[in-house]
């Protein structure tokens, strides 16, 4: 006989769940057809059902600690076969929200986030850091005995802002992100254990490093959104986003790591002139980001227009919003510089910075941290021996 749980009711989690997209949380009468429909949950521990009462009752700390909230995509086959309307893939995403916001610290920030009114703020105060920093490039040149500034660069996107100098701007503000999200996550798995130890689930295990294969080859070839049904026009988009981001990434890194990398060394010239192999590559993989941000807008404002499902809220909006202005100020830049377009392409460097240092620096607060408690659970997952090698549905 399974051990009797006392059950604290948490009525502001509750409530912060129906304003943020749960508000048909309550039609919910436990018919299990959200289970059975949906093609990413299995025979073990199926969902969304159970986190459907389990939000119903206001157990935050049983909803945070579940892996299998993020094992759903919102692909809302559940929500367009509920026949009470309670659209369970809209609550499964309000409780990721709060997740995010559990997880992150200092909390306040990730309140701040949340709110529309102060988004302007965000923005402005990175453009104000940046102008400062391009004020204090001489005193700091000549505090620390002579130019910075490599000679193969001959015409840089702004002179005040060097290469030197915004990897010592972004680098301080990187690293708390990164232990932000480190934290997080170790407090995350370590929430998954508990959990599974309470609910007495003992799965086959499997090593580390395999789950960390699986998990990515399930990320990479976007299995789960491929048993999509409803919504399966969706997979393209976010597979634009994601390989965009990740094209972005590998041209970052190989920026950033110039004076150290032997790769580099004797032929790296900055900014890349527009036929070389990097600048192919940003330009491509911000074209990716750009078409597919672009497809999910449009697909959020029809479902917004229509009432139709999964319309989006701010935390989606936001998250769009700051990929969008990243790419197209990115692209404005490129251009004007090409142009020799002055002093309007200094303005527009300075506002894509800016945007770029809300995107990163934010990731732990919005929608951006999905990326990495996804990734988490769905190794967790794996490791935990809740699915099979044939993908990341739980064996049968």
């Amino acid at each position: 006989m399974p051990a009797p749980v006392l059950i604290k009711p948490d009525r502001e989690f509750r409530n912060r769940l129906i304003a943020s997209g749960g508000e048909d949380l309550k039609k919910c009468f436990q018919c299990a057809t959200c289970s059975v429909v949906c093609e990413v949950s299995g025979a073990s521990q199926p969902f969304p059902r159970k986190e459907m009462i389990w939000a119903q009752w206001g157990m935050k700390d049983r909803l945070l600690g579940d892996v299998d909230i993020w094992r759903c995509h919102q692909c809302n086959d559940c929500s367009q076969r509920c026949p009470r309307g309670a659209r369970p893939g809209d609550v499964m995403a309000a409780i990721r929200r709060e997740a995010i916001l559990h997880y992150s610290a200092p909390r306040w920030l990730g309140n701040i986030v949340s709110q529309p009114r102060l988004l302007p703020l965000l923005l402005l105060v990175p453009c104000i850091l940046l102008v400062l920093a391009a004020w204090a490039r001489a005193p700091l040149e000549t505090f620390l005995g002579g130019s910075y500034t490599p000679n193969r660069i001959i015409i840089s996107y702004w002179s005040q802002l060097p290469q030197w100098l915004l990897i010592a701007f972004f680098a301080p503000f990187l690293s708390l992100v990164a232990v932000v999200m480190i934290l997080g996550v170790m407090r995350f798995w370590r929430d998954l254990k508990a959990r599974d130890r309470e609910a007495g689930f003992i799965g086959q295990r499997r090593s580390l490093a395999a789950s960390i294969r699986l998990a990515a080859r399930s990320i990479l070839l976007h299995e789960d959104f491929d048993r999509c049904t409803s919504e399966h026009s969706r997979m393209n988009s976010h597979r634009l986003v994601l390989f965009g981001f990740l094209g972005l990434i590998v041209v970052d890194l190989w920026v950033l790591t110039a004076r150290f990398n032997p790769l580099l060394r004797g032929a790296f010239a900055y900014p890349f002139n527009f036929w070389s192999p990097w600048k192919i590559l940003a330009n491509l993989a911000g074209a990716a980001m750009l078409i597919g941000c672009t497809l999910m807008v449009r697909n959020l404002a029809r479902a917004g227009r229509s009432g139709a499902l999964f319309a989006g809220t701010w935390f989606d909006w936001m998250f769009l919003a700051l990929a969008l202005a990243a790419v197209l100020t990115g692209f404005a830049c490129e251009i004007l510089h090409y142009l020799r377009v002055d002093p309007f392409r200094y303005a527009a460097y300075i506002i894509h910075l800016a945007t770029v240092f809300a995107l990163l620096v934010l990731l732990p607060y919005s929608k951006f941290a999905h990326m990495i408690y996804r990734a988490t659970a769905m190794v967790y997952a794996a490791h935990t021996g809740r699915q099979s090698q044939g993908g990341l549905r739980d064996s049968e």
